[in-house]
């Protein structure tokens, strides 16, 4: 393994175990959800550092996802990308922004 693909791995397991560790908070259920998306976001580049060494600057979980399934067989369902791509950039600004009109994620 590259030494810039274990550091993506890592950083994902990072984002895992944070949220793991405020999973059960109700008030932070949007961190939750940002964490996992960066997560995965992070495992996808880790994908991509390995078989291609570039990896895109772009957020969008589905693009990647795109990219890396040329290397791995991936079994996620899109509907969840999906999700989790609204709750990017909605999860890191204050609802008064007008980004979270629905409010938080519900813990489900």
């Amino acid at each position: 393994m590259r030494r810039r693909t274990k550091a993506w791995l890592d950083s994902a397991r990072d984002d895992l175990e944070v949220a793991e560790e405020i999973i059960n908070r109700d008030d932070l259920t949007h961190m939750v959800a940002f964490h996992c998306q960066q997560a995965i976001e992070k495992s996808f580049k880790a994908v991509l550092e390995e078989h291609v060494q570039i990896v895109p600057r772009v957020h969008d979980l589905n693009t990647l996802r795109n990219q890396a399934e040329k290397y791995i067989k991936l079994e996620m369902g899109s509907d969840l990308l999906n999700q989790l791509n609204e709750l990017y950039i909605d999860a890191r600004y204050p609802a008064d922004f007008g980004l979270l009109p629905s409010g938080k994620p519900p813990k489900k």
